[in-house]
């Protein structure tokens, strides 16, 4: 099985440079954990996830290290949301994503996901996007063609 098989076409993409809320507003209505960034051309650039919008409200090491009390403020850091959605997409989206062919086995793409620690992942054919597949994608494709369904 192949992951064009299980994937999902016609998927919601970002600009680079959209704001970060307009992309939350997207993830929450469509209920998506990652949304990939990508150029005019659907050429893929990032993919931005929750996670990546969550980590800039976060001290950083160094910070954590010369502050340690005052790193722990997390009502404090809490304030910082408003500041995170004011942002554009490029300034906390991960460029460069681990990117799929719609021919690789179903079977690697979990591997990878996996690996990485990741949930989902863009799919690309000539480095354009054509779907996202996530794991339950894979589990659901798998579990439906060894029961007939």
């Amino acid at each position: 099985m192949q992951v064009s098989e299980v994937m999902s076409s016609g998927v919601l993409s970002a600009a680079p440079g959209d704001s970060v809320r307009s992309v939350v507003i997207h993830m929450l209505s469509r209920h998506c954990g990652a949304i990939p960034v990508i150029e005019p051309d659907a050429r893929i650039v990032g993919i931005v996830s929750v996670r990546d919008i969550m980590l800039p409200m976060y001290p950083k090491l160094g910070e954590y290290i010369h502050d340690n009390v005052g790193t722990r403020d997390f009502l404090a850091m809490e304030e910082g949301y408003d500041r995170v959605l004011t942002m554009r997409v490029d300034q906390v989206m991960t460029r460069n994503p681990l990117v799929l062919s719609p021919d690789t086995p179903v079977l690697e793409a979990a591997s990878w996901m996996g690996v990485k620690n990741f949930r989902r992942m863009p799919v690309a054919r000539d480095g354009k996007l054509v779907g996202m597949v996530s794991i339950g994608d894979i589990n659901r494709g798998l579990f439906f063609a060894r029961i007939g369904g």
